[in-house]
């Protein structure tokens, strides 16, 4: 009985190892691919977000927005935040290997992606990638 529970308990560690590395990778895939080149707006030298979103997106609307405006408050003109529709722009979003909305990105000031966020991306989960980004 104690093996059997041991070989289960190894198969699940092994799957979540599996899926920790199969994530992992997709994120270094899409920062990788985000290096092609930045939308339209941005300015060199400062800390950026590229924050990926739809009209239809309600968590877009009622989640990530309101977390990245309560971000630029807080830091002012140190921070530029560029919204793009990933439905008016799908060669963008496909360059930049958005898979999904709200998709964040943070840049740093040199204008190289430092941190991707899949889905929902709270403000303080913001603002440590950001303050790692800065010099």
């Amino acid at each position: 009985m104690n093996t059997e529970l041991f070989s289960r308990f190894l198969i699940a560690l092994v799957a979540a190892v599996v899926i920790w590395l199969v994530w992992f990778v997709l994120g270094l895939w899409t920062l990788r691919r985000a290096k092609a080149g930045l939308p339209e707006g941005y300015v060199p030298g400062r800390a950026a977000i590229i924050y990926f979103s739809t009209p239809t997106c309600s968590s877009c609307r009622t989640v990530q927005r309101p977390a990245i405006e309560a971000l630029r408050e807080c830091l002012g003109g140190a921070l530029q935040v560029l919204e793009v529709d990933a439905s008016a722009r799908p060669d963008l979003a496909s360059t930049w290997g958005v898979l999904s909305v709200p998709t964040t990105f943070i840049i740093d000031g040199r204008g190289r992606a430092c941190h991707v966020n899949h889905g929902v991306a709270h403000s303080e989960k913001l603002f440590a990638q950001i303050k790692e980004s800065l010099p």
